[in-house]
């Protein structure tokens, strides 16, 4: 007995329209990957100076009217208001994949859907498993290992993995954007304690009107902007993390043209319109502010690393993000091949998908925003958090760079045929 998945090939190239628009979308990420690094390095660095008191000031200082309760301090409007933009973008670009992307098909869908659920799953159990006797709302923080920061793990691709087929970096970069949604998703879920209806109800209002005037395909920044804003603002003080609004406002843009504008010639659609103008700000301004403000924890030498070590919560992470990571990516894949009775492309072997999934490992700005979460009130454990994620991430990708540099070599023949180009008309002809 055969199955729609019977002859399909898993992780093939794909169209080359596809192809360009990751291109692109990478070497977008791959900037804002070495300037997250860079934020990053320099909020560690300040805050184990001498002055690193001048840091925790910045991140605590607060701005905002106070009698709309947004007097916040600089960290919270970070996480909240412009990772709100990052997850804007996600939602554009997931909703892009599956109404428009090669993802449409339900075939090349599974493998990361099923990739990105198994590697949430597996690092969630390993840290569950840790912290099981621990108590003192340890297992707060389950959900932790379980994000990919798609900025980083791009960046680190686009440097040690140039000569790798596109398929996995296609693979590497829809992954991570399921990875997040399925992340603000257990966010919205398991990390909002008091829940106002009120307010959640009201958000729905200028939600439904920004969505009736994307469907008009209207783009007046002094319409959208308002309602944009009110929608976050409403959610926000409903006590659901305001990083939802981001993404249920990027789930109602459309994604194709309109029929009575279409045609080759009528343009992008306005998902690809918002997504031109806005990635550059998410990936070069707001997830990186994000970072300074997130990152700076003053470990306090080699005793304060040690310490933290002492922690099964800061262990749970770092096992999750390296060990759980790579198990539940590249398990889950060899199970839906088997299961789909489906093949790796050509030239590609079940390292290359592992080697790829410990770069899922790098868990840094939305494990970050879920640590903060899960032990707010608790100052010395949202340290140790910190340096857990911080730690683990360090080792998923020098892992993920040595095994990446060897397969790298392994793949130089592939990329070659990949972009050969005879008829020299612009578009390789593999994919003709």
């Amino acid at each position: 007995m055969t199955t729609p998945f019977s002859r399909q090939t898993l992780l093939s190239p794909g169209s080359w329209p596809e192809v360009k628009r990751v291109t692109e979308v990478l070497r977008k990420e791959t900037v804002g990957g070495v300037l997250l690094l860079v934020a990053a390095a320099l909020a560690l660095i300040w805050a184990n100076t001498p002055w690193s008191d001048a840091y925790h000031a910045l991140r605590e200082f607060k701005v905002g009217p106070a009698s709309l309760h947004l007097d916040l301090p600089l960290s919270v409007w970070a996480a909240d208001g412009l990772l709100a933009v990052f997850f804007f973008v996600v939602g554009l670009e997931l909703k892009r994949e599956f109404v428009a992307g090669d993802l449409r098909d339900l075939r090349r869908a599974a493998l990361p859907i099923t990739a990105a659920v198994g590697g949430m799953v597996a690092p969630a159990l390993v840290f569950v498993v840790i912290n099981l006797r621990t108590g003192d709302g340890a297992l707060n923080g389950w959900a932790i290992p379980t994000a990919t920061d798609i900025a980083f793990a791009v960046a680190i691709l686009a440097v040690v993995g140039s000569h790798l087929p596109v398929a996995l970096r296609t693979f590497l970069l829809t992954l991570a954007v399921v990875d997040d949604l399925l992340a603000v998703t257990v966010i919205a879920v398991f990390y909002t304690e008091d829940l106002d209806f009120v307010y959640l109800g009201l958000a729905l209002i200028p939600l439904a009107l920004f969505a009736f005037a994307v469907q008009k395909r209207i783009r007046s920044w002094w319409l959208l902007i308002p309602l944009a804003l009110l929608t976050w603002y409403l959610v926000h003080e409903s006590g659901v993390h305001a990083t939802v609004a981001g993404v249920l406002l990027g789930f109602t843009v459309p994604v194709l043209r309109s029929a009575a504008t279409g045609g080759p010639d009528a343009g992008p659609g306005l998902a690809e319109h918002f997504e031109h103008r806005l990635r550059p700000f998410s990936a070069g301004v707001a997830v990186p502010v994000f970072a300074f403000f997130a990152a700076g924890v003053t470990i306090g030498g080699i005793s304060g690393f040690t310490a933290t070590l002492n922690d099964s919560v800061a262990i749970g992470i770092i096992a999750g993000l390296v060990v759980g990571k790579v198990v539940g990516i590249t398990g889950t894949s060899f199970l839906t091949a088997k299961f789909t009775r489906a093949s790796l492309a050509e030239g590609l072997r079940w390292i290359d998908v592992a080697a790829v999934a410990l770069l899922g490992g790098i868990g840094f700005t939305v494990s970050l925003l879920i640590g903060e979460l899960a032990y707010a009130g608790d100052p010395l454990r949202s340290d140790h958090v910190k340096i857990g994620v911080l730690t683990g991430t360090i080792i998923a990708a020098l892992l993920a760079t040595i095994a990446l540099r060897i397969r790298n070599r392994a793949h130089r023949t592939i990329y070659e045929r990949e972009n050969r180009d005879d008829d020299h008309d612009g578009i390789p002809d593999i994919y003709q």
